[in-house]
């Protein structure tokens, strides 16, 4: 019996990385490459007018973020979200999981394992690396690390994570679709949080935890 072929729409904003995994999903044999997109706003569109089972999501593209993985799943509710990351950050697979995507995995990942990853979610199961289910289960047990930028919440994180990467005010309002208004209220509460005053300190917190 053969497999049923997986639809899956592809958003990353690096062309090369888009290429390069369309040739590698198509070679797998029961994988179909139905879309591919280079921003959030493209991957809605696209979304709306082409069914997929399994969609393959870079976070850092523009118009991307967690707020993405929760609009996705609002425009189709049976889709299956699988984060492709360029950060081998932990955590960020934690706040993934809590906005509903299927599985994450770095690109740092093996082939092989990006298929495997691919069927997994597809066939209804979640995909984790062994790091971040540490991380879940400690997490269910109770024991959710104190860290400070832990405490913050799903959309401050996103701000704090695009003011440590450099992004002004305007830029994240537009990016998230909020005011910039609004924006400046998560960045004073973030700030808070941290202990930090300043952008600068911000990306040095960001950079000594490995969260960008």
């Amino acid at each position: 019996m053969t497999r049923a072929t997986i639809r899956v729409l592809f958003a990353d904003d690096h062309v090369v990385v888009r290429q390069g995994v369309e040739r590698l999903l198509s070679a797998a044999g029961d994988i179909e490459v139905a879309g591919v997109a280079g921003s959030g706003p493209e991957l809605r569109a696209l979304l709306l007018a082409q069914p997929a089972d399994v969609c393959l999501l870079d976070l850092g593209m523009p118009g991307g973020g967690l707020e993405l993985v929760a609009a996705l799943l609002g425009l189709r509710p049976g889709l299956r979200i699988l984060v492709f990351s360029g950060q081998a950050q932990e955590q960020m697979a934690v706040r993934c999981f809590e906005a509903g995507a299927a599985g994450y995995l770095e690109k740092t990942a093996a082939s092989q394992e990006l298929i495997d990853a691919i069927h997994a979610v597809a066939a209804g199961r979640s995909y984790v690396t062994p790091q971040a289910a540490q991380l879940l289960a400690r997490q269910l047990n109770g024991g959710r690390s104190t860290a400070p930028h832990e405490r913050l919440s799903r959309r401050e994180y996103e701000v704090f994570r695009r003011l440590a990467a450099g992004g002004s005010l305007t830029e994240i309002a537009a990016e998230l679709g909020i005011s910039v208004k609004t924006a400046s209220t998560y960045r004073t509460r973030l700030m808070e949080k941290l202990g930090c005053s300043r952008n600068a300190e911000l990306t040095r917190y960001a950079l000594e935890r490995k969260l960008l």
